[in-house]
């Protein structure tokens, strides 16, 4: 997302990584610094991984390893290892849906806070680039599969229990969905009270 290293959710924070792991961050967050440029000059269609990796003064074989497609390095971030993490690390008497609930509000507020401008970009692109929109409910769906692991070990469940499964993707989904929505109303909306907005909706259902 934007030029800063992304912060972590405060009851996540790891220790520092390794030489090695901080090389290899630095070099996404070039990638992904010098794709969001272009995007903002050229346009997301006109925009070339050759572009993209003369920009951030890698190779594009670089690029490559590191995001697979284009769509990618617009959706990456480095958030999903320590979502799970901070699930994890709720208190053990809380619901499923208020830790989800904490979490996700703690990631947008760091991303909100660190990558405003990225996030910005990101949720447009969302809206207006139907190969963006697809790659993220594949992302989201990798993520989901993420905190199932986290939700399923706090609530002494498997994995492979079909509710956990559920609730878990209900929950991505939704957050999907706000972001689409917060997009096609240019944006105006407190991101972190949509979040809110929609668990609530998920928690109580839709009243006649």
């Amino acid at each position: 997302m934007a030029a800063s290293t992304p912060r972590p959710p405060d009851d996540a924070r790891q220790s520092r990584p390794g030489l090695r792991e901080r090389k290899k961050l630095k070099t996404r967050v070039a990638i992904r610094e010098a794709t969001y440029g272009l995007i903002a000059e050229q346009g997301y269609e006109a925009t070339t991984i050759e572009q993209i990796a003369a920009a951030a003064e890698v190779s594009p074989s670089t690029v490559f390893r590191y995001f697979p497609t284009k769509e990618d390095i617009v959706l990456t971030d480095e958030f999903d290892p320590v979502m799970e993490a901070a699930v994890r690390a709720r208190p053990a008497d809380e619901t499923p849906l208020e830790s989800l609930r904490a979490v996700l509000r703690q990631a947008v507020e760091a991303i909100l806070a660190d990558q405003p401008e990225e996030m910005s970009q990101r949720s447009r692109l969302m809206l207006e680039i139907p190969a963006v929109r697809a790659r993220m409910t594949e992302t989201m769906a990798e993520t989901s599969l993420l905190l199932t692991r986290a939700v399923a070990d706090r609530t002494g469940r498997a994995e492979s229990d079909l509710e956990v499964r559920v609730f878990t993707a209900s929950v991505m989904a939704a957050l999907r969905e706000v972001t689409i929505y917060w997009a096609e109303h240019d944006q105006r909306d407190d991101l972190v009270a949509l979040v809110d907005r929609a668990l609530d909706t998920l928690k109580g259902g839709l009243a006649l």
